[in-house]
């Protein structure tokens, strides 16, 4: 019997990013296993020169850049059947018209929380010894700490409390472990068994707040959680506590956080903030107990390689009739990022 023709796919993303997702050796597993043109990126669909690619295929690989996959999106590329996202979140990416049509969706955002959760767990280890505030110090004052000054500073017994199971979170327990921490966890959808085996004790929100010397956000951006952490929330936590921000500048108050940094009673790692960037003027940039930086904590560099392959073994599977591994469903649309 002869072998069944390669599924034809199309990349749709910014180029910047392609060879960065697929270098040489990831590019030719997926030369092998579907029909596609290495030199054609789509970043607009309405692009003639990529009408009859687009009107052929049956895969989209798509990224960063990709413009919505709307109706007049999937007008243009009528046999797609399947959608390999290499990178996150496809809540901006995927309409409602790709549920409708039955498009199955594959999303590389496991390979994308690794980074994050090593990064939340740097900024963990980080603030425990205090090193962001010491570092200012010692650029103004060129002298060594007297014991004094450190006797609250180190990570033995510190309590981190995680806002969120997500992938992030999940992954983030999991390097916990290894540490000498007090873990606390607040998720609804989390029982307090399925806490444990994460390594963490489940309580509430409020619970959580008043209880933590660190707070790391992890929650999805939906509604639910849009300034989850209002004035009051940011209240419950204890004068000199440390918020870490790598999910989205809207769960937070953005006034009511600015005023508890400029008063100096909280501290901050915001890697995300909203707006997104601060504008100029913002005084978050000047204070010394703010450690900002610009939205690095996601897959950057050499990290992109990771979710590239994540989509080769996607595809492969594919072709040879397996499951996808990754794949994002309607059903849990409404609580995931």
């Amino acid at each position: 019997m002869p072998s069944p023709q390669p599924p034809r796919a199309v990349f749709a993303m910014d180029p910047v990013h392609l060879p960065l997702l697929f270098p040489p050796p990831l590019m030719t597993r997926l030369s092998e296993a579907a029909d596609l043109d290495p030199a054609l990126v789509v970043q607009d669909f309405t692009d003639p020169l990529a009408a009859d690619a687009l009107t052929r295929a049956d895969v989209l690989i798509t990224g960063w850049g990709c413009p919505r996959l709307d109706t007049d999106a999937l007008t243009a590329a009528p046999r797609v059947r399947t959608v390999l996202h290499a990178a996150g979140s496809v809540r901006s990416l995927v309409g409602d018209a790709v549920w409708q049509r039955g498009i199955c969706v594959s999303s590389a955002v496991t390979g994308n929380a690794l980074p994050v959760a090593e990064y939340t767990l740097a900024m963990i280890l980080l603030c425990g010894k205090d090193t962001f505030e010491h570092r200012e110090r010692f650029r103004a004052t060129h002298t060594y700490p007297p014991p004094t000054a450190t006797a609250a500073t180190g990570n033995v017994g510190r309590r981190v409390g995680v806002i969120g199971a997500s992938r992030v979170g999940r992954r983030l327990l999991e390097l916990l472990r290894p540490f000498d921490f007090t873990v606390l966890l607040h998720d609804p959808y989390v029982s307090t068994s399925e806490a444990g085996a994460l390594g963490a004790e489940l309580v509430s929100l409020d619970d959580l707040l008043r209880r933590s010397d660190i707070v790391s956000l992890h929650a999805p951006d939906i509604p639910e959680t849009y300034r989850m952490l209002d004035g009051e929330r940011l209240g419950l936590i204890r004068d000199g506590g440390v918020l870490i921000n790598t999910s989205r500048g809207a769960l937070v108050d953005p006034g009511a956080l600015t005023d508890e940094l400029v008063s100096g009673r909280l501290r901050a790692v915001l890697d995300v903030t909203e707006p997104e960037p601060l504008p100029a003027g913002s005084p978050l940039y000047r204070l010394p107990n703010v450690f900002l930086t610009p939205h690095i904590a996601g897959s950057l560099g050499n990290e992109l390689e990771r979710l590239g392959r994540i989509v080769v073994e996607e595809l492969e599977r594919l072709v040879a009739g397996l499951g996808l591994v990754h794949e994002v469903r309607y059903a849990d649309m409404g609580r995931v990022a």
